[in-house]
């Protein structure tokens, strides 16, 4: 019977041994996850800054452009109405000039600020892109982590694994004998 025990322990001993080991390693493969998923969070985290500080950056470049562009155009239209004032001519022909180049000159700057809003709006939806692909980026990393901490046996479970593995061999030797 000694010997029974000896080797029942002996199982035991190895599988329980086996169990943790393989604890641990999961442990240390779940930790090497998150460390490296706190890598990725960092370069996601700067891939996005760079990619928003760049669309603001296009979007100022595009306000500045308009603004200059709305100032010429009234400059354009200024100068038209000082030539037509300055044609000498008089009367209601002279007042349907000017109202047409005014009229013109409302409606360029009127397309420049339409151009302009559908800029920003565009702006506002890359912007909401790069805020979704960061956001989803964040959610695999977490995934993944998740994944690999469940892939961690609890000791609960090594335990009643080796438990059971010691019974099983306790109870193959003793039908062996």
């Amino acid at each position: 019977m000694c010997t029974v025990a000896g080797m029942v322990a002996g199982s035991v001993g190895l599988n329980l041994f086996s169990g943790l080991a393989m604890r641990g390693a999961a442990k240390e493969q779940a930790r090497q996850t998150y460390q490296m998923a706190l890598q990725a969070n960092k370069s996601a985290e700067e891939s996005f800054g760079n990619q928003q500080s760049a669309l603001g950056l296009r979007q100022r470049e595009n306000q500045a452009s308009s603004a200059q562009e709305k100032l010429a155009k009234t400059i354009r239209g200024l100068q038209a109405r000082g030539a037509i004032k300055a044609s000498e001519r008089a009367g209601l022909t002279v007042n349907l000039l000017l109202a047409d180049q005014e009229r013109q000159t409302a409606n360029a700057r009127e397309s420049i600020n339409q151009a302009l809003e559908s800029a920003t709006k565009q702006y506002r939806r890359n912007v909401d892109g790069l805020v979704a692909q960061r956001d989803n980026r964040r959610n695999e990393l977490q995934s993944n982590i998740n994944q690999a901490y469940n892939q961690i046996p609890s000791l609960g479970s090594v335990l009643l694994n080796v438990a059971t593995s010691g019974l099983n061999s306790y109870t193959s030797i003793a039908n062996l004998a």
